[in-house]
C-alpha cells in the first residue's frame, strides 16, 4: 500500500469513526473554563469506556484535532492489523506499552518527545480503565513527569460523562445517549510542589467537572 493511499485511506477512516461517534452519542463539548484556542496542551480525562479518547479527539475542532495525539495502550492497539492501522496510522498514537518487562522505550520520555513534535496529547492519567464504584482511581505519575519536564504546556482536565453508559464493558453493541466533555480551567506545576500534591490537585480538578459536583 501507498504512502499516499495510506494517508487517504487513514483520513477517511478518522472521519468515518468520528461521524460514527457523533451519531451515537451527540457529544456536547462544554468549554467551561477554557477556549479552543491553538495551545499546545495536554488533556487528562477520566477513563471509563474504550471510546473515550475517540470521543474526546472527536468533539475537538478540526485545527486542534489534527494536531493532538491520544496516548494508548500498545498492547492493546498492536493486536491486529486493523487496530495498528487505526492506532498509527489514522489517530497517530503514542502508543505506551503497559508491560513493564516487555518495555524498550520509557513512557513519559515518549510523551516528552511528542509534546517537542509540537503535539498536543490526550492522556488518561488513572493508568487504566476505571470499573469500580469510584469515581477516579488514583492518578499514576506520568501527569505529574509531564508537568514538571515541559511546564508551559497547559494541563486541561475533561470530564467525559455518560460514555461507560453508551459502551458497557464487555458489550459489543453501543447503546445511543449523549455524552457531554467538560473542559476545565488549565493547571501548571507550582514552584516545589510535590508529586502526590500535584496529583492530588489534579484529581480533584478533574472530579469538581463532574456532573453533580459541588460548585
Amino acid at each position: 500500500m501507498s504512502a499516499r493511499f495510506r494517508s487517504l485511506a487513514a483520513s477517511l477512516t478518522g472521519q468515518a469513526i468520528s461521524v460514527f461517534a457523533r451519531f451515537m452519542t451527540a457529544p456536547r463539548a462544554i468549554w467551561q473554563g477554557i477556549e479552543p484556542v491553538p495551545r499546545q496542551r495536554v488533556y487528562f480525562a477520566n477513563h471509563s469506556s474504550n471510546g473515550d479518547f475517540v470521543l474526546l479527539w472527536t468533539v475537538l475542532p478540526p485545527g486542534l484535532r489534527r494536531q493532538t495525539r491520544p496516548v494508548a495502550a500498545l498492547d492493546y492497539w498492536l493486536k491486529s492489523p486493523l487496530r495498528a492501522f487505526i492506532g498509527r496510522e489514522v489517530f497517530n498514537a503514542v502508543l505506551i506499552d503497559r508491560r513493564p518487562e516487555a518495555r524498550v522505550a520509557d513512557p513519559v520520555a515518549q510523551m516528552v518527545e511528542a509534546l517537542d513534535q509540537h503535539a498536543s496529547l490526550i492522556l488518561f492519567p488513572e493508568g487504566q480503565r476505571n470499573s469500580s464504584d469510584a469515581a477516579l482511581l488514583p492518578f499514576k505519575s506520568g501527569l505529574y513527569h509531564l508537568a514538571k519536564s515541559r511546564p508551559e504546556v497547559d494541563l486541561v482536565p475533561v470530564w467525559i460523562a455518560n460514555l461507560n453508559k453508551v459502551m458497557p464493558k464487555g458489550e459489543i453493541i453501543p447503546v445511543p445517549l449523549i455524552c457531554t466533555l467538560t473542559f476545565g480551567a488549565p493547571l501548571h506545576l507550582s514552584a516545589d510542589e510535590a508529586k502526590d500534591a500535584f496529583l492530588a490537585r489534579a484529581s480533584a480538578a478533574l472530579l469538581a467537572l463532574a456532573p453533580g459536583a459541588p460548585t
